[in-house]
């Protein structure tokens, strides 16, 4: 079907995230080694959503700026803006688990003020943290951190989606004025009229450059409010620029090497996302068992009736999946950033792509079909405006395009992969714990599928999007049953609802790795195809089938006890 091409692959990344032996003690970080002080700042954050957001929620969704910006100065007062900022510039230094701890508590219940918060914490903030000089550092930090600044990030053009990189936003270098001249429009940018500084990418004869641009410049102008499915209480504008002469220490990084600041900043927001995708899939789950618990059809809670136990089992199992993977994400790129602190920060976050993007699609998708089964729940109540699931529905559908649609996150880890694998290590097979035996075969059957995507030229490869869609997803479902996996292994004994879960997780993962892999020799190899699929169908290494519907009713039973989601 293909020419041979001399891409050489492995079934081990040289870095993230299979790096540990399933074997062995596992030496990662799960939500259950949040410290004191780190489950303090959660408490913090989910006093300030009850107290700050919550209340005012109808008066965010209408636009008032004023309560939008007031929110914004509480939570710097609470030092929420300020969580990756370094002490030196006023800030707390806490680290990516932490900053994600916070955009999953905001998210829980924070509406469209989380997306606000994450723009603002997250891109509108961290090209300062990475790429400035101590002057823009001193000057900008202190305010965003403290939130009497708010920030923005403005890369998105009408004629630049996907391919961010392609805009045609231009700047000038001008001797006479010694500035740079800005002329051009970036579309959709969140928290346009509400911030005080964005962070914008224009093209100079050097390259794509970025810039600093102050509301008050004079040409900066903001256009009106776009009218949108969802997180209708975020301010999403066009950032028009007319002639704005922007001065040479308003430059961020070097010239000419914006794009690197674009992307690695995304890369590290799409994490990010995921933590508050989480946050919001809980209060979606914990919306749906209260109103289960209260409801009755034909004289029974909606509750006790079975197929609903198991769409309350189904979105906890997803959110427990999700909870492990960006915990373990982000704990991973934090230990790698202390280990090689006198590295450049954005080069070591940036072997991180795979994992950040999978954390992004898993996120945005485990919200999805979350939302989904929850309007369903609550039936036509939930197609209600009333009622808090239906805005919940309408905001998720962003998730899934924005920091980067869906299709390009899985362009971006399956190319990630094929650059990062190196030669695979000797076969060897776990004995015992199923749940291992299930990860070790879906590894075993991903690095052979692998392997022969190695004899393909690379570029064809990479134009077969079929194929880096199915590299992706294989990808993802294993590094969520590897977190599940250890995530209970550190656990112990009487963790009976986290080894519930990852029993389903396991199987279940398997299956749909085992599906992709038969779909993938199929399309690569006809007749080699026929002979994997009779072969993986054999099942000769794989578990036997468990009671699935069995573990879902049980693991519903604590789900609807607790009320909420639970591990």
């Amino acid at each position: 079907m293909y020419g041979k091409g001399g891409l050489m692959m492995g079934t081990r990344l040289t870095g993230v995230p299979w790096r540990e032996d399933l074997l062995a003690e596992p030496d990662i970080f799960t939500p259950e080694d949040l410290t004191e002080d780190e489950v303090m700042v959660a408490k913090t954050t989910e006093k300030f959503v009850d107290q700050q957001i919550l209340p005012n929620a109808e008066s965010l969704e209408q636009h008032d700026y004023q309560v939008e910006r007031e929110t914004f100065a509480a939570a710097g007062e609470l030092g929420l803006l300020a969580i990756e900022i370094p002490e030196a510039y006023g800030g707390l230094e806490l680290g990516k688990h932490v900053a994600g701890l916070v955009a999953e508590n905001i998210g829980n219940g924070g509406g469209s003020f989380s997306v606000a918060y994450n723009i603002h914490s997250g891109v509108g903030t961290s090209p300062y943290i990475n790429y400035g000089n101590d002057e823009q550092k001193q000057k900008y930090l202190s305010r965003l951190g403290s939130g009497a600044w708010v920030g923005a990030y403005a890369l998105t053009e009408p004629s630049a989606g996907s391919d961010a990189l392609k805009g045609k936003a231009k700047a000038v270098w001008n001797e006479d004025k010694d500035a740079w001249i800005l002329t051009g429009e970036k579309q959709w940018i969140t928290n346009a009229h509400l911030a005080n500084v964005y962070v914008v990418f224009a093209n100079t004869d050097s390259g794509m450059t970025t810039f600093i641009v102050e509301r008050e410049m004079k040409g900066v102008s903001v256009g009106p409010e776009e009218k949108k499915m969802g997180i209708n209480g975020t301010s999403t504008a066009t950032l028009i620029l007319d002639e704005v002469a922007v001065p040479r220490e308003n430059v961020l990084g070097d010239i000419g090497k914006g794009h690197k600041i674009a992307m690695n900043t995304l890369n590290v927001a799409r994490l990010k996302l995921a933590f508050a995708n989480l946050g919001t899939s809980k209060r979606a789950l914990e919306l749906s068992v209260n109103y289960g618990k209260e409801r009755k059809q034909f004289q029974r809670l909606l509750v006790d009736f079975p197929m609903i136990r198991e769409k309350i089992t189904n979105m906890n199992l997803a959110i427990f999946g999700l909870e492990s993977l960006v915990y373990q994400s982000a704990a991973r790129i934090d230990d790698a950033l202390e280990k090689n602190s006198n590295e450049d920060a954005s080069k070591v976050v940036g072997q991180f792509i795979a994992e950040c993007a999978s954390a992004k699609i898993q996120g945005s998708e485990v919200l999805a079909a979350v939302a989904d089964e929850a309007v369903q729940i609550h039936g036509g109540y939930g197609f209600m405006q009333e009622y808090e699931v239906e805005r919940i529905y309408r905001d998720a559908r962003i998730s899934r395009i924005f920091e980067g649609t869906n299709e390009i996150n899985r362009l971006a880890v399956a190319k990630s992969l094929f650059s990062q694998f190196h030669d695979r290590p000797a076969e060897k097979r776990r004995a015992g714990n199923r749940n291992a035996r299930f990860i070790d075969e879906a590894e075993r059957r991903f690095g052979e599928i692998m392997q022969a995507l190695a004899d393909i030229v690379r570029e064809d490869v990479l134009e077969t999007q079929e194929f880096s869609r199915l590299v992706a997803d294989m990808y993802k479902e294993i590094s969520i049953m590897r977190a599940a996996y250890l995530r209970t292994e550190k656990a112990g004994d009487g963790a009976m609802l986290k080894q519930l879960m990852t029993d389903v997780i396991c199987e279940e993962g398997y299956e749909r790795v085992e599906a992709a892999v038969i779909r993938l020799w199929s399309a690569v190899a006809e007749d080699e195809g026929k002979a994997m699929s009779v072969k993986l169908r054999a099942r000769e290494h794989v578990p036997e089938g468990q009671n699935i519907i069995k573990k879902k009713r049980n693991i519903s039973e604590y789900v609807i006890n607790a009320e909420k989601y639970c591990t």
